[in-house]
């Protein structure tokens, strides 16, 4: 009898050990031809195994870059979709760049900043009047909300 401890690792639990083990097989097969058949036979199967996938957008692309990850990036094959690597999968992304500058009054907020700034350009009077009574609302919605 054969343990699951005792056999290899599996790589993508998802798709269970048999898409594995055919996986692994592709790697076997030397016709080029027969290997891109099986290929194509492989990933319908696993769209079958995962049907939440359908309603994912590209996830046919998604199944391909599965195929790559389990194959190890071996798999020999023409993909209709560019081929993934190693590096571009494990890519952290790129840290976010948060603004360097914080309101001057917290409990406003960085928008009646914003809306500030636009009423003191403004060169029309009865528009900066109606920039000072909305700003002048939103202060004391802004006050009644926090000083309840």
């Amino acid at each position: 009898m054969e343990y699951n401890t005792t056999r290899s690792h599996l790589i993508m639990k998802e798709y269970g050990r048999h898409i594995q083990k055919m996986v692994k097989h592709l790697l076997t097969i030397k016709d080029r031809t027969e290997r891109q058949k099986n290929a194509h036979a492989v990933i319908e199967l696993m769209g079958f195994l995962n049907p939440h996938l359908k309603n994912v957008e590209d996830f046919r692309h998604k199944l391909w870059d599965h195929l790559f990850l389990i194959s190890d990036f071996e798999l020999d094959v023409d993909s209709p979709y560019p081929i993934p690597t190693r590096e571009t999968l494990r890519a952290k992304p790129k840290p976010l760049a948060y603004p360097k500058r914080y309101p001057k009054f917290n409990h406003l907020g960085k928008n009646i900043e914003v809306v500030i700034d636009k009423a003191l350009k403004e060169e029309n009077p009865e528009k900066k009047q109606g920039f000072a009574n909305a700003i002048a609302y939103y202060m004391k919605l802004t006050y009644s909300n926090w000083h309840k």
